[in-house]
């Protein structure tokens, strides 16, 4: 089992100091939050709150996740960095793979992506892309963005996207992994075509067997039961020991166990947060193995 932290709501000056405690403290990876724009009415219904609100507030700090990546991965050794979830189809697949193939490679291959399809159609508007149809643009995405990582000259022509033959460098030489969030069974087919790992949200222990049944079913019939696969999955509560131990036996592989809070006191200042990881990685984690 290894443990991640998010920086939801975190004010971004905050993060390169959470980045090296985080890395000195065992824990495995940060998990970053994406948005471009908050506008201050929107249409849209958030999907995981029954009133349809938005959990934060439009000031929160949202910094732009390859930039603080590759910050980050420069004052860190060992520490990984996810999102939970970036918002792919809000963007073209060529400046995506541009920035996460460059900040990949030069971060030793620790940053990879925890894609999303979003919900906000207000930002899709905003960024100049269709709404509609985004699923299929996202996994057209994907193809084109593996191609592309080869370095290579290559060529597509799909649905979305159609080129004749160009290159991109530098190559990714490593591994970027690809984690799809969501909870849909749409999302589920997702991870067993495309992925390499499911991060579902607001789910119970019985929905989570469920889908990963589901899931590794599907690879087996796509030929992937032998390729790596990890589960993300978020506690409710940080230290509680007994639901680490039953997520490690449904198969979880990285348990989000963002420590604010988890000590008696919301955590209101850095000071707070820092002391939360390292309180985490000592009482948690280290003992862990």
């Amino acid at each position: 089992m290894k443990f991640c932290s998010g920086v939801f709501r975190v004010p971004a000056d905050e993060y390169i100091e959470i980045a090296k405690v985080a890395d000195e403290y065992g824990w495995d990876a940060l998990l970053l939050s994406d948005h471009v724009l908050h506008p201050e009415r929107i249409a849209s219904d958030y999907p995981y709150n029954p009133s349809g609100e938005r959990p934060w507030d439009a000031m929160d700090d949202f910094p732009d996740i390859w930039v603080v990546s590759g910050m980050m991965a420069a004052v860190t050794r060992k520490l990984r960095f996810m999102q939970m979830v970036y918002i792919l189809p809000l963007r073209d697949p060529f400046s995506v793979a541009k920035a996460l193939g460059t900040a990949a490679s030069l971060s030793g291959y620790r940053v990879g992506l925890g894609l999303g399809l979003g919900w906000m159609q207000e930002e899709f508007d905003l960024l100049g892309q269709a709404f509609e149809r985004r699923g299929a643009r996202a996994d057209e995405m994907l193809e084109v963005m593996r191609k592309l990582w080869s370095g290579q000259m290559i060529e597509h022509h799909g649905e979305f996207y159609d080129f004749d033959p160009m290159c991109m460098r530098p190559a990714a030489e490593g591994e970027i992994p690809i984690v799809v969030g969501g909870n849909s069974k749409l999302a589920r087919r997702r991870v067993a075509r495309v992925g390499d790992g499911w991060a579902p949200a607001f789910i119970s222990h019985d929905e989570l067997r469920a889908g990963l049944d589901e899931i590794h079913a599907l690879r087996g019939e796509l030929g992937r039961s032998g390729d790596s696969f990890s589960l993300y999955y978020t506690l409710e509560k940080p230290d509680d020991l007994d639901e680490i131990r039953q997520l490690e036996d449904i198969g979880v592989t990285h348990c989000n166990a963002t420590p604010w809070g988890a000590y008696g006191q919301e955590a209101q200042t850095l000071e707070q947060r820092l002391d939360g990881l390292k309180r985490f990685g000592d009482e948690v984690i280290a003992k862990r193995g």
